[in-house]
């Protein structure tokens, strides 16, 4: 008898029809109906998820009771109650790596694009209101040779920090829990205390993981210690970055602008960030190139196939047993 395997979001086709030749697959959709209530159904007899985008915890998955694995086509897992999965002796496998160099790309788009305006002139100029040599109301602010503050200096923070050292000649600084000489040593990269780095970029870009100690890591008083003409990126998580705080000093031009992909709510329809000229925002699209998710569906499928055959997935959030 084949093993089922439920396939919680859309994935990759060509994955999608490998799967189906070598398991049952049940898809979970919201054109079905109440998707938790599909989930509950779909794992009662399930050996293994795969997807991506959904929270997956003790109340959805209290019926999975020969569930051997979830594998996530993503690097983040805070959607996942991790401690619950342990309790259960379900693997979590993600997706690391594969996708550090275009989340970089995107990261520095955004950069970019809050310093120069790219997105309000854009509007700006398609409106006709371009009759005349700019003014400074459609100034930006200089990159190169500027400071670059990376919060979280991992392999995505490290790939961004690489593209301002090397391509724009930045000072880089960097504030993690600990310092890490290893990375830092080849970007001539300063380690400082959140507060000092925050003081003394031009650039800050955030690239933490969401935990208990990065929830709401840069609020009102963060906020606060930002030069005037500082820009703000988050491509970590929504959660790590207080959105109405933010709203407040970019209305108040405490900083000079802001580059998000990602928020508190996704996806996001309806917010006071959208009346703001200066503040771009992407729909969450860190590693949204045809190439780059091939290859976080390839892994994840990799690592479904290694579980269902009795074995620790290659890239397993929690090895707790063999």
């Amino acid at each position: 008898m084949k093993q089922k395997v439920v396939v919680f979001s859309q994935i990759d086709q060509s994955i999608l029809y490998q799967l189906e030749q070598q398991f049952q697959v049940v898809q979970i959709s919201p054109k079905l109906g109440d998707v938790q209530q599909q989930i509950i159904e779909a794992t009662r007899d399930a050996d293994g998820m795969i997807g991506a985008g959904r929270i997956l915890n003790a109340t959805n998955l209290s019926q999975a009771k020969q569930l051997k694995v979830i594998s996530s086509v993503s690097v983040g897992y805070d959607n996942y109650d991790l401690a619950y999965l342990n309790q259960q002796q379900i693997w979590l496998a993600h997706t690391p790596h594969v996708l550090t160099e275009t989340t970089a790309d995107l990261a520095f788009t955004l950069l970019m694009s809050a310093a120069r305006k790219v997105a309000s002139l854009d509007a700006w100029t398609k409106q006709g209101l371009w009759q005349r040599t700019v003014s400074e109301a459609q100034f930006g602010v200089d990159i190169y040779r500027k400071t670059l503050g990376i919060i979280g200096l991992g392999h995505i923070g490290e790939a961004i920090a690489r593209r301002g050292f090397h391509g724009f000649n930045m000072n880089v600084l960097y504030h993690n829990r600990s310092e890490n000489l290893s990375r830092a040593s080849a970007l001539n990269a300063t380690y400082c205390d959140l507060n000092n780095l925050l003081k003394r970029s031009d650039f800050v870009v955030v690239a933490v993981d969401l935990n208990a100690d990065s929830k709401a890591l840069i609020g009102e008083a963060e906020l606060a210690l930002m030069q005037s003409h500082a820009v703000l990126v988050n491509i970590a998580r929504g959660s790590v970055v207080d959105e109405q705080a933010l709203i407040h000093a970019l209305k108040n031009r405490q900083i000079f602008a802001a580059g998000l992909d990602v928020y508190a709510k996704e996806p996001l329809q309806h917010s006071e960030l959208f009346e703001l000229d200066n503040v771009v925002t992407l729909p969450h699209v860190g590693s949204a190139t045809a190439a780059t998710r091939k290859r976080m569906a390839d892994l994840a499928y990799q690592n479904l196939l290694e579980a269902l055959a009795g074995r620790q997935p290659t890239y397993v959030v929690n090895p707790l047993y063999q």
